[in-house]
């Protein structure tokens, strides 16, 4: 078995818990979405800001909540500026 093959059984294992891992994350996050609601934001305790929104769509299958944050240490950049963390009314550290 080729090195590329030993390396996707090995991915395709995880394929089921990787999967699972997901659609707890969706539902997690459609809890905090039913808590805060479209558009709004909580700031984690490392100070990473979090924001619900309503995904443009980047798979073949949309989802029909998503979120969006800062970046974290080590980052380059999150999908939340930190402008916009800071016009939330957020102290967050960085351009």
């Amino acid at each position: 078995m080729t090195d590329a093959q030993k390396r996707f059984i090995e991915l395709e294992k995880k394929k089921t818990e990787i999967k699972k891992y997901f659609e707890d994350l969706a539902e997690a996050t459609q809890a905090v979405a039913d808590e805060v609601g479209v558009d709004g934001h909580f700031q984690d305790a490392e100070g990473t800001v979090y924001q619900i929104v309503i995904p443009a769509g980047k798979f073949v299958t949309f989802d029909k909540i998503s979120y969006q944050r800062t970046r974290r240490e080590g980052e380059k950049k999150g999908d939340l500026s930190m402008t916009k963390a800071r016009e939330l009314g957020y102290v967050v550290e960085g351009k």
